[in-house]
């Protein structure tokens, strides 16, 4: 059996999800494909939080108001928070951000990812958008002028115009041959969800330890503020060990590595440990193909913007295939493709740097480097129209933004 479609997008997770959205009107066929099952699971407001969660920007929320899925997140489990604060555990620097700087109400919400997809989700079942669950790619080869693709169960799929939505690890970026320059970071991050004594304050908390950051990130269950996703950055061998720590030991070395800042830690639910690689496509196009997301790049969990950059580049694709079938171009040619490119390459290699930069400036040990980002701290934290400019670019609504993200 072989499936026609204008569009393939690979990989229903958050980003897929919303380029298939943000094309809904366009008048395209489009086939969403997906390894897992594309259901709804049914929300219970006491279940443990899931483990991976993102720090979602003023543009990625305007990006799912405009979907129609930010109101299905909102009523399920998003916390707000205002401000942020970091400190070198090091040495004396800290520094303090906060929305009100630039007269925001927020500078971003934590949302479970679980959340996010099935928001998503329930405004694709609500569409005509084409769903393909539990279709595992195989194959991808040119046939002619579009693509065949060849599922696990021998399906077939044809179309002139494929994205990779699939993830860090794609499928299709690999079968595609698409190159990529890569490194690993020689970390672990151990994520999960941990219950405090005190209260978060609405604000992202984040340590520079001397084997990595540790952030604590807000979140909220019937209206109490005790309970935070860590993301603990560290060596392979200390996360080795701090995983196969018991519970009481392993709250113990948290509350340590924290200092404390928000009382005693009193209740982790499970650890889940991550090997932190950096990846960079060296193109996010080609004739009949473009990678969107961790497809075409994965960042540092330094900042939490991995899935913001993955939205933005969702909303400039669709806006750039837009105007193109409203020129009557095809879609699949890379010149029109190569837009998308050209509007969000610069921006994600210019943030992947200076994530780059900041987490190896935090992990040097020669003192000089000590007193110089000490130093910096002290001085930006005295300069507010230094941290004006921080703030509004983690809102993310500065630079050159899709019409799906701007006011």
């Amino acid at each position: 059996m072989e499936m026609r479609a204008d569009l393939l997008i690979v990989g229903a997770g958050m980003v897929g999800s919303a380029l298939a959205l943000a094309l809904r009107h366009s008048g395209l066929q489009i086939l969403l494909l997906d390894g897992g099952p594309l259901t709804v699971k049914p929300f219970d407001a006491q279940a443990p939080f899931e483990p991976r969660v993102s720090a979602l920007s003023a543009a990625s929320q305007r990006i799912l108001e405009r979907l129609g899925a930010w109101d299905g997140i909102a009523q399920r489990r998003a916390t707000p928070y205002s401000d942020m604060h970091v400190w070198d555990g090091s040495g004396t620097g800290q520094i303090h951000f906060s929305a009100a700087s630039v007269h925001a109400q927020v500078l971003g919400h934590i949302v479970e990812n679980r959340v996010v997809q099935d928001g998503l989700l329930e405004r694709l079942h609500d569409s005509d958008i084409g769903l393909l669950p539990n279709a595992r790619l195989e194959q991808l080869r040119r046939s002619g002028d579009e693509w065949l693709l060849t599922l696990a169960d021998g399906r077939q799929l044809r179309a002139p115009l494929v994205i990779a939505a699939d993830g860090a690890n794609s499928a299709v970026r690999r079968l595609a041959g698409c190159e990529t320059r890569e490194w690993d970071y020689l970390h672990h991050a151990i994520v999960t969800s941990v219950r405090c004594s005190a209260g978060h304050q609405g604000t992202a908390w984040q340590r520079f330890t001397d084997e990595g950051p540790l952030a604590f990130l807000p979140l909220t269950r019937d209206g109490q503020q005790d309970w935070c996703s860590i993301v603990w950055s560290t060596t392979p061998e200390h996360a080795e060990q701090l995983m196969a720590l018991d519970e009481a030991a392993f709250l113990q070395a948290l509350e340590r590595a924290f200092e404390g800042r928000l009382g005693d830690v009193l209740q982790a639910d499970p650890r889940v440990c991550v090997p932190l690689r950096q990846r960079h496509a060296k193109r996010y196009v080609d004739e009949g193909l473009a990678l969107i997301g961790d497809a075409a790049h994965t960042i540092h969990p330094l900042a939490g913007q991995g899935v913001n950059l993955g939205f933005l580049d969702a909303a400039v694709l669709a806006e750039v295939l837009v105007n193109a079938c409203e020129r009557g171009e095809r879609l699949a040619d890379v010149k029109v493709l190569s837009r998308y490119e050209r509007r969000r390459m610069p921006h994600n290699l210019a943030l992947m740097a200076a994530m780059e930069g900041f987490e190896r400036l935090f992990q040097a040990n020669p003192l000089p480097l000590r007193w110089l980002r000490n130093s910096g701290l002290k001085l930006v934290e005295q300069m507010p129209e230094a941290k004006a400019v921080f703030v509004r670019q983690a809102l993310g609504l500065s630079g050159d933004l899709p019409d799906l993200a701007k006011a």
